[in-house]
């Protein structure tokens, strides 16, 4: 009896004091997320980007109502309001241009120095004296820079499409409501993946600048230098010049395809263009014997939603690796003696 109560006491110890554990990593964790968000909203750096942003997102809606305004009924289809998200001015891009351009460029401003200005500063040392645990450093970074990205996207979205209504005169319907959620979904991943990426850099290296041109040398292989070089390799493997070249037409255009793709870039602008706009029905190469006999028409939401499905999947994916590996090599550093 007596050896019972004592196991039934050391289970119940043992338990408390695992709970009370867990009370105080939570507790660690929700303090640094709430010392990150305010350091965030509160950084110069963070408002610059974010003012170029918006001054970027509101010309694009400019150049939309201006175009849409002087189009006709029949050029318009029937879903006018997505129109404000990917209609291009005479000269002004479209918002989802400017979003993959300069969306990376909020997760760089968020993540850079995540690590690298707090170890340079000499404060990391002072916050992991504290009691907190050393992942929930890194795990506050993350998602305190995933929330203010989401806030930051929630209210830009629903500001262009508060003022496109008042200047367009157009209304969404049920469908473009739900086509504008999941594009917000999209380009919430697609920014966190530069987050991510800004903050494995900053695990890396040991100056925020370093770390900054880092990320940004990525950005420009990504966007600039990876589909020139898909061209090029798909060049190699299956030549265009000659006879031969009519059979190699569509291992060419599959072999690019697929190198471009492995870009976040290009699986972003992929998916959004076919979110926002219901008359994409593909991704992939459309042969003359699939356009034959194929009715037109725009392609329902739920099958939209599975078209770019693989595109979001990997995006997420691409985001959890990266952050992965800045978690890993964060904790098997020496940060103490740093």
């Amino acid at each position: 009896m007596g050896t019972a109560a004592a196991a039934k006491l050391k289970d119940l110890f043992h338990g408390t004091a695992e709970k009370a554990g867990k009370r105080r990593r939570n507790t660690g964790l929700w303090a640094l997320y709430h010392k990150e968000m305010t350091d965030h909203i509160r950084s110069r750096r963070f408002l610059l980007v974010l003012a170029l942003v918006a001054a970027a997102g509101f010309a694009s809606l400019y150049g939309a109502v201006g175009a849409i305004s002087s189009a006709s009924s029949s050029d318009l289809g029937e879903f006018v309001f997505l129109q404000l998200f990917i209609t291009s001015g005479s000269s002004i891009p479209s918002f989802v241009s400017f979003i993959a351009l300069l969306g990376p460029f909020v997760g760089l401003a968020l993540g850079f120095d995540a690590v690298g200005g707090e170890r340079n500063g000499g404060t990391l040392n002072r916050l992991l004296s504290q009691p907190i645990y050393r992942d929930s450093v890194i795990v506050g970074k993350f998602l305190a820079g995933a929330t203010v990205i989401f806030t930051m996207l929630a209210v830009m979205i629903g500001a262009v499409s508060a003022l496109g209504m008042l200047a367009a005169g157009i209304h969404p319907g049920a469908e473009e409501v739900g086509r504008i959620l999941v594009f917000l979904v999209f380009t919430g991943v697609y920014i966190c993946f530069w987050l991510g990426l800004s903050i494995l850099f900053s695990v890396l290296c040991r100056h925020s600048a370093t770390s900054a041109l880092a990320v940004i040398a990525c950005w420009m292989f990504f966007t600039i230098f990876l589909s020139l070089l898909a061209g090029m390799i798909a060049a190699a493997l299956y030549p265009l010049e000659g006879m031969a070249g009519i059979f190699h037409m569509a291992d060419y255009y599959s072999t690019q395809l697929a190198i471009n793709r492995l870009s976040p870039y290009y699986l972003y602008g992929e998916a959004v263009t076919t979110i926002l706009n219901p008359g994409v029905r593909t991704t992939g190469l459309v042969t003359n014997a699939q356009l034959e006999g194929a009715v037109a028409g725009y392609l329902p939401f739920g099958q939209s939603l599975l078209l770019v499905w693989p595109q979001l999947v990997g995006m997420a994916a691409l985001t959890l690796a990266v952050f992965a590996i800045a978690y890993v090599k964060f904790m098997r550093q020496e940060v103490r003696a740093s």
